[in-house]
């Protein structure tokens, strides 16, 4: 079964301490586990998705607006992966797809699904943050499109301990997912 790993929002807002909106520790513990994870997915050849949130500022019809601060505007650093990931993605742009997403679900509103159908992808791995909310919305769509669906939880985490452990057991238990502890 050909797979692809999906590395979702793991970017300077949304992990390092100062982001405008970071998951702070749990995000940055991540790091370690990502980079590997992504390595091995190139290595092997196996499909490698950077599905990073894109947002303009002051835009005042994007509903995210008036639930969260701004964060990973267009062109700020905010929106450049976080840590080492960053150097992977540089090194390997040929062999890895970045893709802008604007809504939570890294299907929504994007070429994902065309993407992966056109390499024949039947299994998807999620890793990044914040798993209550992206990796979440992206789990449910990718299960809507009949996608086997893997979730890393060593690489995965959260601003809400709650909305991540409720998270987790949703995948498994509504989706079908296998969570890989």
């Amino acid at each position: 079964m050909k797979k692809a790993l999906l590395v979702i929002d793991y970017t300077v807002d949304f992990v390092a301490k100062d982001g405008a909106l970071t998951c702070g520790a749990p995000g940055i513990a991540l790091e370690d586990y990502i980079v590997r994870l992504t390595e091995e997915f190139i290595r092997r050849k196996d499909a490698v998705v950077f599905a990073v949130d894109v947002h303009e500022k002051d835009d005042p019809y994007h509903p995210e607006s008036r639930l969260f601060p701004p964060h990973n505007l267009r062109d700020t650093p905010g929106r450049d992966l976080f840590g080492s990931l960053k150097v992977i993605y540089e090194e390997n742009k040929k062999s890895v797809h970045w893709m802008d997403k604007t809504r939570y679900s890294a299907f929504a509103g994007t070429e994902l699904d065309v993407w992966l159908r056109a390499r024949g992808i039947e299994e998807v791995h999620l890793t990044g943050v914040c798993t209550d909310i992206c990796i979440l919305h992206t789990a449910a769509d990718a299960y809507n499109r009949g996608y086997k669906i893997v979730v890393h939880e060593p690489g995965v985490a959260s601003f809400d301990p709650a909305g991540h452990e409720w998270a987790l057991r949703h995948f498994e238990n509504t989706l079908g997912a296998e969570v890989i502890r």
